[in-house]
């Protein structure tokens, strides 16, 4: 028998699925699959899974899941790939992207948030998600270049770095504004080098910390 949370899991798939028109079983599954009540506080368990983004401490949140579903829809994901997430937060869409990839690398500046989406991550069982503590506006060249980057806090502008390290054929979806006006902004980078962009959806992020001056 279903419990009580795997029902308001359940229903948090049907409001994604009705909110954003996003059909790709793949990122449903992904949301019935990865539980957000880890990913969260003890004080908020009850509202786990409610389609909103959570305060997380530190100035930082836990994203809307029907806008995440969005920003994967857009990647086209595919299971061979390798990801790059930056501002891990509490490495919840990083879960998620883990579902749809075959890698993720996800980089979060908050040493207590890096080693918080750590424990997560170890808590969810994703095991192909890493997670690194760093600055996410340069990206993690290490494991460049990347099929796909997911950027889950607002840069005023698209960091060169994350640009340098996609893929030929890779694909990038990151929200850029001020903290008042920002748009999710679709990257794909050309076999010659190129990147094409085009604006989606207008969107609220928390602005992306950086220890670039």
């Amino acid at each position: 028998m279903a419990s009580d949370r795997d029902l308001r899991q359940e229903q948090l798939v049907e409001r994604i699925r009705a909110s954003t028109q996003v059909e790709d079983v793949r990122i449903l599954n992904a949301f019935a699959s990865v539980p957000r009540h880890i990913f969260l506080s003890e004080a908020q368990q009850d509202i786990a899974y409610e389609d909103r983004a959570l305060p997380l401490g530190e100035k930082q949140t836990v994203s809307q899941p029907s806008m995440i579903a969005i920003m994967l829809s857009e990647l086209e994901c595919e299971p061979t790939q390798r990801a790059l997430e930056v501002g891990a937060g509490s490495g919840y869409a990083a879960a998620l992207l883990g579902q749809l990839v075959s890698e993720v690398y996800a980089v979060e500046i908050l040493p207590t948030l890096a080693a918080l989406a750590r424990e997560n991550l170890r808590r969810a069982g994703a095991s192909n998600v890493h997670v690194s503590q760093g600055d996410g506006s340069l990206g993690l060249a290490a494991h460049a270049p990347y099929d796909r980057i997911l950027v889950s806090a607002a840069p005023s502008d698209v960091p060169s770095a994350l640009a340098e390290q996609l893929a030929p054929g890779g694909r990038i979806a990151v929200p850029v504004g001020d903290a008042h006006n920002q748009t999710l902004l679709l990257g794909e980078k050309t076999s010659a080098g190129e990147l094409k962009w085009r604006r989606s959806v207008p969107c609220i992020f928390v602005p992306l910390v950086s220890a670039a001056p």
